[in-house]
């Protein structure tokens, strides 16, 4: 942006949620000079893009959870937000203290079974020993099963099998294809063959019936799947759910009214705003656009607010946000993977290159400006 922008003391950007799009605020902002708060109920960013290898390589879940406040010292701020206050335009926390913004940024992302999603309140070692636990299960399971194949079940299935070849690991899929439907047919049909070489078993086209009475993440035998479709039932001593992501929306959905979609996210102009609201932004999963929820959708989401941010007190044109064609990279292990970039099919060295081998992770800690262990 060249010269740092001259704020008066009234400006405070509030950022509520540390994940992909809240630390991509936050980094821009704290280059900027630009005071802001960062509000998140965990005391480390988790880079849940690895959480995969974090369930099945012992040493690694350490390298998936970055401090905050290494990183932004008194401008983050440890809690759970559970209101907001348009009026007198402050956060609500958990314990009523409140926090004055002159913006907001709302990236409050996504919720969804462990191991995929970790968004429960804990301490960064709690959250690196709760992985390593279930490392260990891993480690013992005869026979996983992994229910749900989209990206993150069928990149579940294959860190299972890549790592524990001699293992059994089913996968079940309420639909025909795997993968994301955004794909192109020739990246799923990959999947499937990546899959199928590895030697993971495939259940496309059935639900589990029985799923909530179930346990998940803990090794216990002879335990029954029961389909839909189907009177065979499936037994297994371990079984990973990667299923069910919801827009994480608690914290505003009393606030915003008819501006809250039906599934939780928030409705935005094309410079992200949330409708109506100037000053206010969402970003990432819960903004409500049509295109995958995805880590990187998240970061540009980010950049763009912040720019407009920025460029509200400038009074200069705020920049727009467009969807466009559909980038997706799928770590199938550390040894394969598949995908696509700006539309076009993207092969299985690339993507190992690129993804597969550290899953991202040393580009997180790059940003944060901390040094990975």
């Amino acid at each position: 942006m060249g010269s740092k922008l001259s704020v008066d003391k009234s400006v405070r950007v509030v950022i509520v949620g540390g994940g992909f799009a809240g630390i991509a605020a936050a980094n821009q902002l704290k280059s900027e000079e630009i005071p802001f708060i960062l509000v998140d109920i965990k005391d480390a960013f988790h880079h849940n893009v690895a959480a995969l290898r974090a369930s099945v390589e012992s040493g690694f879940a350490r390298k998936t959870f970055i401090s905050y406040e290494d990183s932004y010292q008194d401008s983050f701020k440890q809690g759970r937000v559970v209101g907001i206050n348009l009026q007198n335009q402050t956060v609500v926390l958990e314990n009523n203290e409140e926090i004055n913004f002159s913006h907001l940024i709302i990236a409050t992302g996504s919720d969804g079974p462990f191991p995929g999603k970790f968004n429960k309140t804990a301490t960064k070692k709690m959250a690196i020993q709760i992985y390593e636990d279930l490392v260990k299960e891993v480690q013992k399971a005869k026979h996983v099963v992994v229910v749900g194949g989209g990206s993150a079940g069928v990149e579940m299935a294959a860190e299972v099998k890549t790592d524990y070849p001699e293992t059994e690991v089913t996968l079940i899929h309420s639909k025909v294809a795997l993968a994301d439907t955004e794909l192109q047919p020739c990246v799923r049909q990959t999947v499937k063959d990546i899959l199928l070489k590895k030697g993971v078993k495939l259940v496309l086209g059935q639900r589990v019936s029985n799923l909530d009475d179930l346990t998940l993440n803990t090794v216990q035998e002879n335990m029954e799947l029961h389909l839909d479709k189907d009177t065979e039932v499936i037994t297994a001593d371990l079984i990973l759910c990667c299923t069910g992501i919801q827009v994480n929306s608690s914290c505003y959905i009393d606030a915003f009214g008819d501006k809250v979609a039906s599934n939780g996210a928030l409705k935005v102009n094309d410079h992200l705003q949330v409708e109506g609201y100037s000053n206010i932004y969402a970003v990432g999963d819960c903004a409500d656009l049509s295109e995958p929820k995805m880590a990187y959708h998240a970061g540009v989401h980010a950049k763009i607010a912040v720019t407009n941010i920025i460029h509200s007190l400038l009074e200069k044109p705020l920049k727009t946000y467009k969807t466009g064609p559909v980038s997706m990279l799928l770590s199938l292990g550390r040894n394969d993977g598949v995908g696509q970039f700006n539309g076009y099919y993207m092969g299985r060295f690339c993507v190992t290159l690129l993804k597969s081998r550290d899953v991202f992770v040393s580009k997180s800690w790059k940003e944060m400006g901390q040094k990975m262990p």
